[in-house]
């Protein structure tokens, strides 16, 4: 079992910054993938990155790619969600997600929801134009 609680949203302004955080407790958080994912208002929760158990692998959506970065802290138990050059299309609630890992070739590119065992109650980020 896992628990997952995000923090650090917020509302900025268009071509700013915000740096999420999901902190996970339970049991081998570093047998984890770690996901992101966002629902807009009025649309469906979607795919924002995944980062391997071992934080060597990584994974973007085409719409946030070269501006968001992902990261892991396997002492710490946290995954990060760095943002840079925020646009108001941006404006969503973030989950992180985790599934569990065997750790053969591929077992972390997860990228639907229904491949996560684990989800945040989630952490509002409104950027302005």
């Amino acid at each position: 079992q896992v628990q997952l609680v995000e923090s650090g949203g917020g509302l900025v302004q268009a071509g700013g910054s915000l740096s999420l955080s999901c902190a996970a407790s339970g049991r081998d958080f570093s047998r984890y993938a770690m996901g992101w994912f966002r629902r807009a208002p009025g649309s469906e929760r979607e795919y924002v990155a995944v980062i391997s158990w071992s934080g060597s692998h990584t994974d973007y959506s085409d719409s946030v790619k070269g501006r968001f970065t992902i990261s892991r802290d396997n002492v710490k138990n946290t995954v990060d969600l760095q943002m840079n050059g925020l646009r108001p299309e941006d404006t969503a609630t973030y989950f992180c997600a985790a599934r569990y890992t065997r750790s053969y070739a591929g077992d972390w590119y997860y990228l639907q929801e229904y491949q996560y065992e684990y989800w945040g109650q989630g952490t509002q980020v409104t950027v302005s134009s």
